[in-house]
């Protein structure tokens, strides 16, 4: 089942709580108002929120519960996961979404001010590590991780994006602390200061690497992927509210899976609706929640995830974000189990399918799948003007790139193309033929 991050800055999770009285369940007489905290520019979170939002799906599962209530859902839409949790912890949200990282620090802070959360359900997830990419400047001069020795490099610190990171760093030998100047940044200020040049790369997570790349702004340096670590982003809600009104989340959890239903069937129209509500390019979401895209939707919670999981409390700790955190009492799959009913089991066992090559035509309300890049060069070099976008596989990690973005290489007869330098190099090295192309010249050679 195909289509499946969050920046988390630590001053922000420092702050104090809102006080502003009351509970996130409110309303008068039999009107019960359930709050959702959803990030709708964080767009491996669409299926519990900005899709979910524009379809109406749960709205019309709670008209169908029947029980003496009338509900109201308020949707509250926040650019990352700290104030979701602020507001989950001073139970004014019910429900919220966010990336796996953060989702860690709202089972801390839930458990540490007496409001435990539980991770409930997965919406999008990439068991390799895709969903996170360092960028720089497109006309910048470092061409690997061991380039950024002393340079400024902007991220979020208790992010997924930051994990990326710092992980990536250690296996190039470098101290994360030490080896190059971090700024904490809110991924729209680092994509400022990417672009003014007060810093040198950008580590950030959907939809920020994508977006910049697409408007030409930043390339890739560094592919999450090269990690081979799960990263995904899930559903969480306050375990008091769970157990006061569990038909109304198992209401939610239906109609997140009728969403990751419509995601799957409507690739195209669902990258549309998402693009028309956050604003940004419809081929920047395709790029990630396409039939083919770097993310993977299932809200069931797979045992590879929950393992992530307990190994980004490591990551956490080190930065002093969070002590450790019971990973085990923190999921609760009771809920979307109910919900999903039989079809459960299936979700679970269910795999991403295999990376492919796509293209949007202009105009077109599906996108066309080809064998190989090869292949989808060749129908590009003959439509160059009716071209919408074009996507393809990185050639070793399988993460999906805009193909006038990617690095191409020829080897031989074949014409590959990877989403960063270090992963191309890496194959160069193995293969004495194979030499870097630009993709003018991919495209010639297709034609």
């Amino acid at each position: 089942m195909k289509r499946t991050a969050v920046a988390l800055s630590a001053v922000a999770l420092l702050l104090p709580l809102s006080g502003c009285g009351g509970s996130a369940e409110a309303g008068s007489g039999n009107t019960v108002t359930v709050t959702v905290g959803y990030q709708s520019k964080t767009i491996n979170t669409v299926t519990a929120g900005t899709l979910l939002r524009s379809l109406g799906s749960f709205e019309q599962q709670l008209n169908a519960l029947h029980d003496g209530h009338t509900y109201k859902v308020n949707w509250q839409d926040y650019a990352t996961g700290a104030p979701i949790t602020a507001q989950m912890t001073a139970g004014k949200i019910d429900i919220g979404s966010m990336g796996d990282f953060p989702l860690l620090i709202n089972a801390a802070r839930g458990k540490q001010l007496g409001r435990p959360t539980h991770l409930v359900s997965v919406t999008g997830y990439n068991l390799r590590g895709g969903l996170n990419t360092v960028v720089t400047a497109p006309d910048s001069k470092l061409d690997s991780l061991d380039d950024l020795r002393g340079k400024k490099v902007s991220t979020s610190i208790g992010s997924a994006a930051d994990g990326t990171l710092v992980r990536a760093l250690q296996r190039a030998g470098i101290n994360p602390d030490k080896g190059i100047e971090k700024l904490n940044q809110q991924p729209a200020v680092g994509a400022s200061a990417l672009s003014a040049g007060s810093t040198d790369a950008l580590s950030q997570f959907v939809a920020w690497p994508g977006l910049l790349a697409f408007q030409g702004k930043a390339k890739a340096l560094y592919d999450g992927a090269e990690l081979n670590l799960p990263t995904f982003h899930g559903v969480t809600a306050r375990e008091d509210f769970a157990k006061k009104r569990p038909a109304v989340l198992e209401a939610f959890l239906k109609a997140q899976a009728e969403a990751t239903d419509y995601l799957h069937d409507h690739p195209v129209a669902a990258a549309e609706k998402v693009a028309k509500a956050t604003g940004l390019p419809a081929e920047v979401v395709y790029l990630y929640n396409g039939a083919h895209g770097i993310a993977t939707f299932d809200p069931a919670i797979k045992p590879k995830l929950v393992s992530a999981l307990k190994e980004d409390v490591s990551i956490l700790k080190a930065a002093k974000l969070t002590g450790d955190v019971d990973v085990d009492s923190f999921v609760d799959d009771q809920y979307v189990r109910k919900a999903l009913g039989p079809d459960y089991a299936e979700r679970l066992a269910s795999a991403p399918a295999p990376a492919a090559s796509e293209v949007w035509p202009k105009g077109a309300a599906e996108t066309r799948t080809f064998k190989s890049p090869a292949e989808l060069l060749g129908y590009v070099a003959k439509h160059k003007d009716g071209i919408r976008a074009a996507y393809v596989p990185d050639a070793t990690t399988g993460t999906l790139w805009f193909a006038d973005k990617a690095v191409w290489l020829a080897d031989g007869d074949e014409l590959l193309p990877f989403v960063a330098p270090g992963t191309a190099k890496a194959y160069v090295a193995g293969h004495a033929d194979a030499r870097v192309i630009t993709y003018a010249g991919a495209l010639e050679r297709a034609s």
